[in-house]
C-alpha cells in the first residue's frame, strides 16, 4: 500500500496551503509506515541568529506526518491534526533537514507519529516532534 515518489509528491502539490508549499519540502522517501521530508535550507526561513525557524520546523513536521499516514493507508484521505507537540535540541544553520516521520499506531479514527528533524550530515536531531491525526474520511 506503500505510496511512490510521485504520487507522495503530488498529495504534497495538491493538498496544502500555498504558505507551505513555499517551504520547497520535497518527498525522498516513502514507506508502510513512515516519509522523509526535506526541508531545503533558505534564508527566507531563518530567524535572528541564523537558526532555521521553529514555525518552519513545525510545519514541515506536521506535513510529513499528512505524508506518512497516506503512505500507511496507500491513498490520501481527509484528515486534521489533533495535536502537536515539538521540541527543539539544536540550531540548523545553513542545511538542509530531514524531516522523518514515523507512524506509531494507525487506528480507523486516529493516527499517532513520532518525527525526527535532523540537518542534512548531522548525526543528533535538530529537533522532535509528536503528532495525533484525526482520520476524517
Amino acid at each position: 500500500m506503500t505510496l511512490t515518489l510521485a504520487q507522495a509528491d503530488k498529495i504534497l502539490a495538491d493538498n496544502f496551503a500555498p504558505w507551505v508549499l513555499d517551504l520547497g519540502l520535497s518527498v525522498v522517501e516513502c514507506g508502510d509506515r513512515h516519509s522523509v521530508l526535506r526541508l531545503p535550507w533558505s534564508d527566507r526561513l531563518a530567524r535572528d541568529g541564523g537558526g532555521l525557524s521553529g514555525q518552519a520546523l513545525m510545519a514541515a513536521a506536521d506535513t510529513a506526518t499528512v505524508i506518512a499516514v497516506a503512505s500507511a493507508r496507500g491513498e490520501y484521505g481527509p484528515m486534521t491534526t489533533v495535536q502537536q507537540s515539538s521540541t527543539f535540541q539544536r540550531a540548523v544553520v545553513g542545511a538542509d533537514v530531514l524531516v522523518d516521520a514515523r507512524i506509531t499506531k494507525l487506528g480507523r479514527r486516529l493516527a499517532f507519529a513520532d518525527i525526527t528533524m535532523t540537518a542534512e550530515g548531522a548525526v543528533d536531531a535538530a529537533a522532535r516532534a509528536s503528532t495525533v491525526y484525526a482520520l476524517l474520511g
